[in-house]
């Protein structure tokens, strides 16, 4: 089973590109904190790169930025190339399956989408008198 549950912060605006056959794909390095200290007690962080791809890419792309916290669940997929100096290099990337916003949207995203923004009023509820005299209906 190759399956990846990450929880941590964008390192850099996402980058969004298209595929040749126009299909989209989002890039982004993910920071994910170790749950123990080091030696010298500061916390150790991994660097992971994702790729998230479609309308998970383009909801990436739009609601995140850097600093973002994201919950994302994927699978690691390893790749080979070769630098620029002939160097054979691999990659491991987490191919992104499902993600959770866990920042609120960037205020760009909302002026974008001419959302309103939230507010925290509530309209109260409209109570109707009840007749204590009369019989449950059950």
């Amino acid at each position: 089973m190759n399956k990846i549950f990450l929880i941590g912060n964008i390192t850099h605006d996402p980058e969004l590109s298209e595929t040749d056959g126009g299909t989209a794909r989002c890039k982004f390095s993910l920071a994910v904190n170790r749950a123990y200290a080091g030696n010298n007690g500061e916390r150790q962080t991994d660097f992971f790169s994702c790729v998230a791809w479609r309308n998970q890419a383009e909801a990436i792309a739009r609601y995140c930025k850097k600093g973002s916290k994201i919950s994302i669940v994927g699978t690691v997929q390893v790749r080979q190339y070769e630098d620029s100096q002939g160097v054979k290099r691999t990659a491991f990337d987490v191919v992104i399956q499902e993600q959770e916003f866990l920042s609120k949207a960037s205020e760009t995203a909302e002026e974008e989408n001419n959302a309103p923004k939230a507010t925290n009023q509530r309209k109260k509820p409209t109570l109707k008198p009840v007749d204590d005299d009369e019989e449950p209906p059950f």
